[in-house]
Order: structure tokens, then sequence, then C-alpha cells
């Protein structure tokens, strides 16, 4: 998470948005194979096709299934106060903040329910009844859950969140099972006419730029870089006046039962 991987997002989404503003037909085009591929009576016939559906929600589940060590740890930390940590303190805040900010709210409470971009098979050129609008442009027709920026895209390029971590001989090939992550699932829904080419690359620059952030406010910059001892004692704090009330109801029971 050093400069150049910020530089290369800021360029991508530059060169991107540059060019499909001018030339918003690109999406059409490229969303056009897609389109075409038919098997009656179903136009984007990808989305119907289990082996297509089951990568889709294989993917979902490797994502989840990496989010589970972190909750999991601060669950037990929460309940058991007084035991350390399983995870880093700093990993479960980073992982859990990243996966909140990014395709939680960013991707699906921000810009999904409020940026009306159609999906490529609602638009009158696929077969649907509404207009399509470049990326750029929240004024579409779709009313929520609408194509700019694609979540499960934001969801898979969160994984770049658990590469940040990886060791740093390892971490080059993380980040890069990450971007080819990302990537496969960017195809998957471009494929089942559910997002548009620039719906799949802002969603991953959205996401990687809110792990940048992150990564840069616990770990690298020194005025907010923060500790894991310091982050587990203020989660014992949290927690200890719940942990007592509870043992203290416990021992009172234990207690009533003896006399």
């Amino acid at each position: 998470m050093n400069r150049t991987g910020l530089l290369i997002a800021l360029g991508l989404a530059a060169l991107v948005g540059i060019v499909f503003a001018l030339w918003p037909e690109l999406d059409l085009r490229i969303a056009r194979p897609y389109y075409e591929t038919f098997v009656d009576p179903n136009y984007f016939a990808l989305r119907v096709s289990p082996l297509i559906l089951n990568l889709r929600e294989s993917a979902m589940w490797l994502v989840t299934l990496m989010l589970v060590p972190p909750v999991v740890a601060l669950v037990l930390k929460l309940i058991l106060p007084r035991r350390p940590l399983l995870i880093s303190a700093r990993a479960i805040l980073f992982l859990i903040v990243t996966m909140t900010f990014a395709p939680g709210i960013a991707a699906n409470l921000v810009l999904k329910d409020h940026w009306g971009r159609p999906r490529p098979i609602d638009v009158a050129q696929y077969g649907g009844a509404e207009h399509f609008v470049p990326w750029w442009d929240p004024r579409g027709d779709c009313p929520n859950n609408c194509s700019f920026i694609s979540g499960d895209v934001s969801a898979a390029a969160w994984t770049f969140a658990p590469a940040a971590l990886a060791p740093a001989p390892l971490r080059p090939f993380a980040y890069a099972a990450a971007f080819a992550f990302s990537a496969g699932v960017g195809w998957l829904r471009m494929a089942m006419g559910g997002h548009f080419f620039t719906d799949v690359v802002f969603a991953g620059v959205v996401t990687f730029l809110i792990v940048w952030l992150a990564h840069g406010l616990i770990y690298r910059w020194p005025r907010t870089r923060l500790s894991d001892e310091t982050l587990e004692r203020a989660l014992e704090r949290l927690a200890m006046p719940g942990y007592e009330a509870i043992r203290g109801l416990f021992a009172g029971k234990r207690t009533d039962q003896k006399m």
C-alpha cells in the first residue's frame, strides 16, 4: 500500500473516466457480445447459466469466509475481554472498517441507491425500457440498486485489504491474486448483463482507494498510526462492564441456588 499503488489507481480512473466520458458508447459496445449470447428465450443468457451463477456465489462466499476470522476474533474478545486477541487488533480494525466503508457504505448505500444508471440488461439498446446514460451521469431511470458501481466487484476488490497484510515477500503475489479475483468477478457481472465496464473499473478503484487510505491511517502515517496494544486495551475497557455484569448475574444465581 504505497504511493505506486495509489498513482496506478488514480491513473486508471483518470484514463477510463476521460475516454468513456468522451465516447460513452464504448460501454455499450463492450456489453454487446454478452447481450448477443442468446439461449431461448434469454439474451444475456450467461446470467442464467448454472456455471456462471455458481461461480458468482462461490466468489462472494470466498469474500465472506475471509472476513470470518477477524469478526470471530472481535466477538470472542468482547465476550471474554481478558483473553488475548487471536488476531492483531489493527488487522481486525483494518479488515472490518474497509469492508464496512467500501462495499457496505460507498458501493451499496451511497452510489448504487443514488446514482440512477440503469444496468445493461435494462437499457433500451438491449431490450430494456430505460435510457442508457454514461458513467458520470447520476440522472438515469433506475430507482435503486443501480448499475454504478458494482457491489460484487467492490466486495471482490476488498481482498486488497487482506493482501496488504500478507508477509512482505508474498505481498506482490497477494496483490496480483486480489487483482485477478476482482477482474474475474467483474467479467462475471458484465457477462450477466449486470454492469457496464466502467461500473466494474470504478468499483475496483473506489474500493482500492478506501483500502489504501485506511491502511495509511492505521499502519503507515505517524500522526494517526495505532498500536495493537492500544487497541486491545480499548476493547477490554469497552467489554469489561458487560462482562462483569454478566459474571455478577451468574454468581448471584449460583448463590441463590445454594440457599
